[in-house]
């Protein structure tokens, strides 16, 4: 009987020795891991366009239940938020993160794979900037701005707009066609329709992500200046001069089709087709008692010997 107890008593030692080995390998285990940190980090933090997705890696992997619900972003974002492994976690903005901010990402706590505690942080990053207008021309200001086909309004950007939208608007209205470099960072825009000598106008300049709806558009530039007026042109007297004057300054009244403006007052007949200048020329039209009447004329025949 007594060496039964005796064996059983060894058993037990036995048994409760390789329990406290296992239960010390664990705690031991787990008391590594804790004291290891276990950090996150962005893979870009600067430069982020509007559409881009945001990456944090983490250097050992984490248990992803319910961690991406404790994310917080300011200023609040609506995010989309998808894991790529237990160690990368791509965060989306699902209407374009703000251009030119900085963002802040809170991280909750959380426990790694290994059971290892991690801790909230926080990280931060910054958004690419809107294309900023370094030059318009004319400059604001200007009263003696010339806009015509020769002389279109001319938009420069410090970098490329490439994803972004760019809008003008000039007021008073008139509708805008433009073409740009291939670097897009240079513009020249000309109304639709003749702008008007004397008047004043307001260019304005807008942005917008690309694929940003319209509300989304950012004033970003601004130009105001007069167009000048023929009537306030000091005419040359010498004839070469003079018709140099009238190449420049010459509007023509139609924006299709062939027009023929004759100045009565310097005697100068200028030619144009679809608004661009053909030339110009002295002519001789106020003979005393046969004066041409002034007014806008449309011709009805022509004779080629006339």
């Amino acid at each position: 009987m007594a060496d039964k107890i005796k064996r059983s008593v060894k058993i037990f030692l036995a048994l409760a020795i390789i329990v406290a080995g296992v239960l010390g390998l664990a705690y031991g285990i787990q008391a590594k891991y804790q004291i290891i940190k276990t950090e996150a980090s962005l893979e870009k933090n600067s430069d982020i366009a509007p559409a881009d997705s945001v990456a944090i890696d983490f250097s050992l992997p984490l248990l992803q239940s319910g961690y991406a619900d404790g994310i917080r972003i300011v200023p609040a974002t609506a995010v989309s938020v998808r894991w790529e492994n237990n160690r990368k976690l791509i965060i989306t903005a699902q209407k374009n993160w703000q251009p030119g901010t900085n963002y802040q990402i809170f991280l909750p706590q959380s426990t790694t794979v290994f059971l290892a505690k991690m801790g909230g942080s926080k990280l931060e990053f910054s958004t690419v900037k809107y294309p900023q207008v370094t030059s318009v021309s004319p400059g604001d200001g200007a009263t003696d701005a010339l806009v015509d086909a020769e002389s279109p309004i001319v938009v420069d950007f410090n970098k490329s707009t490439q994803g972004f939208f760019i809008k003008y608007v000039l007021n008073p209205e008139n509708l805008m066609i433009y073409q740009n470099n291939l670097q897009k960072t240079e513009f020249k825009l000309l109304p639709k329709d003749p702008v008007v000598d004397g008047q004043p106008y307001d260019l304005k300049i807008f942005a917008k992500p690309a694929n940003a709806d319209d509300s989304s558009y950012t004033q970003i530039g601004e130009s105001r200046f007069k167009t000048f007026s023929i009537a306030d042109v000091v005419w040359e007297k010498d004839f070469s001069l003079r018709l140099a004057q009238a190449r420049k300054y010459t509007r023509p009244k139609i924006t299709a089709g062939k027009y023929i403006d004759i100045n009565l007052a310097q005697q100068i007949l200028t030619t144009f087709e679809d608004v661009k200048l053909l030339d110009s020329f002295i002519v001789s039209c106020c003979k005393p008692g046969y004066e041409t009447a002034p007014g806008n004329y449309k011709i009805e025949n022509k004779s080629p010997r006339a």
